[in-house]
């Protein structure tokens, strides 16, 4: 079915372009337009309220129990989850914005920042890996690709977890005339994710639902790149590791190539001091206190090799 009115549809399409587009999506500009395209004619619906972005009363008490939901998750965190969520913060405050221009030639979607982020990583003594993802559409979940870090902990000989880092975490949430109450909620997920792939998966299920109750406020569907099973495939999908670039010469990058990840790196300090500041007073519920040791060492270790 095609939308009621063209002009609120193109509006709408750049609207969702322009959200898609804010953060680091590694999706083609031509899979983009693709999906665009379809969903605008198979699945956009517009109507008189649809550009409404206030909350409905059963909208708003949905959105609140949501929100409780993402606030315990905050608190329920491991202990080496923790230390390392605190070894990132500072390890990216680290990371100069000279340091973007020597490690990918062309658009990167924030792979400079992985890339700098994982050499820290390793100084410091992890396992720590830059992620190439990528998957096949079928079905209603299109195609794509998604960069990210990991870092395996040993749990005890001959068991380790993978653990996930997503420096720009909230980008994955955005949706096109979102409700204010979704906002609040899209502000309230970690600037940069750290955790395991259970946690993760919690998340990305909240997040679903919140993207669909925020939608359904303003009649508009869920788009597909929205979609539980497609948040999930950036993450659960085949990937491959990656500690570094190897030798390359970089000499021709242009600046521009990178506007979009510095102006990210330059904000990253100020959003994850905010993000402290919040919490200062929420008491983190941690499962395990093995690794604190093991985390004071490595960091110790990194400024003293800085």
């Amino acid at each position: 079915m095609m939308c009621a009115e063209t002009a609120t549809g193109d509006w709408w399409a750049r609207g969702i372009v322009g959200k898609i587009g804010g953060g680091f999506s590694h999706e083609s500009e031509h899979d983009l337009a693709l999906m665009v395209s379809d969903f605008l004619e198979n699945g956009c619906s517009s109507g008189a309220d649809s550009r409404c972005s206030s909350d409905s009363d059963s909208g708003l008490s949905d959105l609140h129990h949501l929100g409780d939901k993402i606030s315990f998750y905050k608190r329920t965190v491991a202990q080496y989850e923790s230390d390392l969520l605190s070894t990132v913060h500072s390890l990216v405050k680290l990371i100069k914005e000279s340091d973007l221009h020597h490690v990918k030639s062309g658009p990167c979607n924030a792979s400079c920042i992985n890339f700098s982020l994982v050499k820290l990583l390793r100084l410091s003594g992890y396992d720590a890996a830059v992620c190439a993802s990528k998957w096949q559409g079928s079905g209603k979940v299109p195609r794509g690709d998604h960069e990210y870090i990991d870092v395996f902990n040993c749990i005890n000989a001959g068991s380790s977890e993978r653990v996930i880092i997503d420096v720009d975490f909230r980008s994955h949430f955005e949706i096109a005339r979102a409700v204010d109450s979704y906002d609040r909620i899209l502000k309230s997920l970690p600037v940069i994710y750290v955790g395991s792939l259970t946690r993760l998966k919690q998340y990305l299920q909240v997040m679903a639902d919140a993207a669909r109750s925020s939608l359904k406020q303003n009649s508009m569907p869920l788009p597909p790149w929205r979609s539980l099973a497609y948040l999930q495939a950036k993450w659960h999908s085949p990937y491959q590791r990656q500690f570094d670039l190897g030798e390359q010469n970089f000499s021709s990058i242009d600046s521009s190539d990178h506007k979009q990840c510095s102006g990210h790196l330059k904000s990253l300090p100020s959003s994850l001091q905010f993000e402290m500041e919040g919490e200062r007073f929420v008491k983190p519920i941690k499962s395990d206190n093995n690794w604190r040791v093991k985390f004071e060492r490595r960091r110790h270790s990194l400024f003293r090799a800085l």
